[in-house]
């Protein structure tokens, strides 16, 4: 299942995702998500309001579906470089780490996270 037209938008709902990896929505993640929506999307003005969408995206889907649609999307995405996709993985290491906590269930979601991209890495 893949329900993102761009890769920009497929990080922004990665990024959505660690942040809720522990259970809740912490607002440093959230201002961390915030802080890095610009380097994604450039020229966007409102990035309350693209937050805002995607984090209703996100929630529409059911939770037992994320790690497939992830996967799904990854492979969707296969042209994007490998560079790219683990600079989303580190950029997912600064949102967890965000409210000065990491939670056991943000580690076992960013292993996760990493074991697609590694195995994407070796699909190319």
């Amino acid at each position: 299942m893949v329900i993102h037209k761009t890769f920009a938008d497929f990080v922004l709902f990665l990024y959505i995702h660690m942040a809720h990896a522990d259970g809740e929505f912490h607002p440093l993640e959230e201002k961390e998500i915030l802080l890095k929506i610009p380097k994604l999307f450039p020229g966007l003005s409102d990035m309350n309001a693209k937050l805002q969408s995607a984090l209703t995206e996100y929630r529409a889907v059911a939770p037992a579906s994320l790690p497939q649609l992830i996967r799904d999307t990854f492979n969707h995405f296969s042209t994007v470089k490998f560079a790219q996709k683990y600079k989303v993985y580190t950029d997912m290491y600064d949102i967890i780490n965000a409210d000065g906590k990491v939670d056991e269930r943000e580690t076992v979601a960013l292993a996760a996270l990493k074991e697609i991209i590694d195995l994407n890495a070796h699909q190319q």
